[in-house]
């Protein structure tokens, strides 16, 4: 199996170049957002086959949202969605745009080898 997370603040094109693991690692639960300076993100996760830590085709796409306060290092990470309709209403243009060219990119073979139904997820 092959995966990779980006991250993204929530309207920005361009993910941040720590993953979801990394940013979220080493912070506590937020039991009340009282005081807390939150920032919106998306963490989408993108699976697939893959052979010696190369994609071969992608398969499944999850996005969740998460809100994270960097100086007190506390946040929310809410589930991840796994359905066409809302990975669609929740990706803008600009991000799926950025996806696309970046598994493309990355393996032209695995796009080609993926579902007509993963691909159109990332129409705009």
């Amino acid at each position: 199996m092959w995966n990779r997370n980006f991250m993204f603040r929530h309207q920005e094109a361009v993910p941040l170049e720590q993953s979801e693991n990394e940013l979220f690692h080493d912070t506590d639960p937020a039991l009340d957002s009282a005081g807390l300076q939150l920032e919106k993100f998306l963490s989408v996760w993108i699976q697939g086959e893959g052979e010696e830590g190369k994609p071969t085709a992608y398969t499944n796409i999850y996005v969740r949202t998460a809100t994270l306060d960097f100086s007190k290092r506390a946040g929310f990470l809410q589930p991840i969605q796994g359905r066409s309709h809302q990975i669609k209403q929740m990706l803008t243009p600009d991000q799926k745009a950025f996806l696309k060219n970046w598994l493309i990119t990355t393996s032209r073979q695995a796009w080609e080898e993926s579902d007509d139904h993963f691909k159109d997820l990332f129409d705009k």
